[in-house]
């Protein structure tokens, strides 16, 4: 009876901590994105491979999407799917930009100061109410040099609401546009090609033409880009550092 006893307790015990693991739930754009066949396809989101910087006491949901803005992770639901689990020591990342400036897609666009910059704050507003931490995200730059070797933004106003919205909330903030641009910049206009998708036909067995994406990462890529996130993570003092390897 004593050993039947306890075996109840420790799995009582077991149950009980899995409980309180804490849950970091990403959502964002194909940026950030799990990507099908990740054996195979060289292309990765940099929330795909972020778990590797993490420990195992922290719970890792990528709910990021490919081709969602602000807007349409809303509209189509993926949000209420965070929302519902949500629970008091979790951490929401926040991170979208590139398809909210969309102009020929009414479902995804939206203007930088106001339904982007609402969109945002109803994010925060509502992962607070669950007792939850929001972080939240500039999007990471666009491979975009030009003949002179110049790095040219192309996102306009949507990262400066990000940092605007994060200091007027008080909310946890990383700056992901500076530090890939600091990343792009340092590899140059030919090195920075590895971070990206960028394959002659047959190069490749992914792809049967030429490929030449700048927007999205290849693996090096992808962890190059989670490392910074983590490190910068890591100073922030939300209580998601000791969850950082």
């Amino acid at each position: 009876m004593k050993k039947i006893l306890l075996i109840l307790s420790i799995i009582i015990s077991t149950l009980s901590i899995a409980q309180k693991k804490p849950t970091l739930f990403l959502i964002g754009d194909s940026t950030m994105s799990n990507k099908d066949n990740p054996e195979k396809n060289p292309e990765h989101g940099w929330g795909q491979v972020l778990g590797q910087f993490l420990t195992p006491n922290i719970e890792l949901q990528n709910h990021a999407m490919n081709g969602r803005s602000s807007k349409s992770f809303r509209t189509e639901g993926r949000w209420d799917k965070v929302e519902k689990q949500l629970k008091k020591g979790d951490f929401v990342i926040i991170q979208f930009g590139h398809n909210d400036q969309k102009l020929k897609d009414s479902t995804k666009f939206t203007n930088p100061h106001t339904q982007y910059r609402a969109n945002l704050e109803r994010y925060v507003n509502e992962t607070r109410a669950k007792g939850a931490t929001p972080i939240l995200m500039t999007s990471i730059t666009r491979r975009n040099f030009n003949e002179n070797g110049v790095l040219i933004d192309t996102h306009t106003d949507y990262p400066l609401v990000v940092r605007m919205v994060a200091n007027d909330m008080k909310v946890a903030f990383v700056d992901m546009q500076l530090l890939t641009e600091q990343m792009e910049i340092a590899a140059g206009p030919e090195k920075s090609k590895l971070l990206h998708l960028h394959f002659k036909a047959g190069e490749n067995a992914y792809y049967d033409k030429d490929k030449a994406d700048d927007t999205h990462l290849s693996k090096l890529g992808a962890e190059t880009v989670a490392k910074m996130a983590t490190k910068s993570l890591k100073n922030l003092k939300t209580g998601l550092e000791k969850y950082i390897k």
